[in-house]
């Protein structure tokens, strides 16, 4: 069933990507035990990042979102491929901070705000594209917006939310973007910021029953929004042992025999998905 959607305004204006990223965010919560608050943060930038990546031309291409902030979560890291799947971790999956004022959880003091946002756009190309920008809020959708209206020049509305249960459950996530195209007449910014305006979170709309095409259809009312395209987006690690015996092997000769005679067997542990990798560093050694 498919949980992401993109669309476009009927006089190709504004364009729109939503999702509903729940499952995602319940894989990532149940791999990493994260507390409530980090939860919320890595939930919102894998959301981000799922979007983004279906953004990009081909599916082999990627993107790596990074907060680095100063606060007690540490670096925040989401990568999605061009399907829309992602992986991602927290440094500190476990922060207790108080609720804010308004009862909501208090992202940006996880996060902190005495940092940045990396983006990292690998094309396929010799070079990846990198982008990077002071943080505003360390709540990740005012630094997505940001983002894009800074390092980009579109003027984009990112709304991301993430609801914990008390018992540190996942009981729903999402979210969406929305992008003003060249020649974009002040009336229709008008409208759509009215619309937005108007909206409650991204969480309560899907508490209310709305799937991505609904929410769609709420942000771009009076834009006659056609369906460009759907997605089935997920929380999936690539990791492998071919790759991790990659990666030591990389280390160079002589690093992987100091390994070996110190060692003897190397364990791995992927940061992504938890998943241990024990390898024989002599016998990987003997196979070069």
């Amino acid at each position: 069933m498919y949980n992401m959607i993109r669309g476009i305004s009927e006089d190709g204006g504004v364009v729109f990507c939503g999702v509903d990223s729940t499952a995602l965010v319940r894989e990532a919560e149940r791999i990493h035990a994260t507390s409530a608050v980090t939860s919320a943060a890595l939930g919102r930038l894998l959301t981000a990042a799922a979007m983004m990546g279906v953004m990009l031309k081909s599916e082999r291409d990627s993107i790596t979102l990074r907060m680095n902030g100063g606060g007690p979560a540490g670096i925040v890291l989401a990568v999605a491929d061009g399907r829309g799947c992602v992986k991602g971790y927290v440094q500190n999956p476990v922060v207790e901070l108080p609720l804010r004022p308004d009862g909501k959880l208090n992202v940006g003091a996880a996060v902190g705000r005495a940092g940045t946002l990396s983006v990292v756009r690998d094309l396929g190309l010799k070079e990846p594209y990198v982008g990077q920008i002071p943080l505003v809020s360390g709540e990740v959708a005012e630094d997505i917006t940001s983002y894009y209206a800074v390092s980009e020049q579109i003027p984009t509305v990112c709304a991301l939310g993430v609801l914990v249960n008390p018992d540190l459950t996942v009981a729903c996530a999402g979210g969406y973007l929305v992008q003003l195209l060249p020649g974009a007449t002040e009336q229709e910014i008008s409208r759509l910021e009215a619309n937005v305006a108007a909206l409650p979170g991204v969480t309560a709309l899907l508490q209310e029953g709305l799937g991505p095409k609904q929410i769609m259809e709420r942000v771009m009312a009076g834009f006659a929004p056609q369906v460009l395209d759907e997605h089935t987006v997920a929380y999936r690690c690539d990791c492998s042992r071919e790759r991790v015996e990659r990666a030591l092997v990389s280390m160079g000769r002589e690093e992987l025999a100091d390994m070996a005679e110190k060692e003897g067997t190397v364990e791995v542990n992927c940061q992504f998905c938890d998943k241990k990798y024990r390898v024989d560093a002599a016998k990987l050694l003997r196979e070069l």
